[in-house]
């Protein structure tokens, strides 16, 4: 699990293409003091299993259902990606509930200045936007932000001054593609919900049945 709180921008360092998948080693400085063979980075939003490591850089498989859901079919060497460690039993939640596991991804439509601040408008599926709330929780390229306004299309985002600083959000343009993952809680409600609305609509029809209507 993770929160979304960025703790590395890391850098493409090398691209193995295989049919349907891909290896990617990304450098990076900072998350080396205690990773180990079979930790889980989020790189980009998406949970990557480390499988090698050096003194520079981490090595992980991407699999065809990663590629399908991802922006990583675009990736190329020096690429700039978002990075964070699993988060440690005894650390602060200063995000939300990050899985890295992607719903689909969006386009930036948009972005503008408003003081300090930039805004960002992202287009996206009706599948995804289903579950995207004003002043919810979203991740995008796996930061943790607050959902601003959403559309039937499209939703924004307004990002600070630390997270320009400390992410690869901003560095990317108009038309540039990020991995988005819907916060979790509302799709386990849909979920839950729909089961119970399910069987009890079940109950009703045979109670029907039974008394002839």
């Amino acid at each position: 699990m993770f929160t979304g709180i960025i703790e590395e921008i890391g850098k493409v360092k090398a691209i193995v293409r295989h049919a349907n998948s891909i290896k990617l080693s990304i450098a990076v400085k900072k998350i080396l003091d205690d990773i180990h063979i079979g930790d889980s980075i989020c790189t980009n939003g998406v949970c990557l299993t480390v499988t090698t490591f050096d003194d520079s850089s981490y090595t992980a498989d991407v699999m065809p259902e990663t590629m399908n859901r991802t922006n990583f079919k675009d990736l190329r060497i020096n690429d700039l990606v978002n990075c964070e460690r699993a988060m440690p039993a005894n650390g602060r939640f200063g995000g939300h509930i990050v899985s890295g596991h992607i719903d689909g991804t969006g386009v930036i439509s948009k972005m503008s200045h408003d003081d300090k601040a930039i805004r960002v408008k992202i287009e996206t599926r009706p599948d995804i936007l289903r579950y995207i709330v004003e002043k919810g929780s979203i991740t995008i390229d796996g930061i943790s932000l607050t959902v601003t306004d959403v559309s039937s299309f499209d939703f924004g985002v307004s990002i600070i001054q630390h997270t320009q600083d400390e992410t690869t959000l901003t560095k990317k343009k108009i038309g540039d593609t990020v991995n988005l993952e819907n916060d979790i809680v509302g799709k386990y409600i849909e979920k839950f919900v729909g089961n119970i609305t399910a069987q009890h609509d079940e109950k009703l029809l045979n109670l029907l049945k039974d008394n002839n209507f």
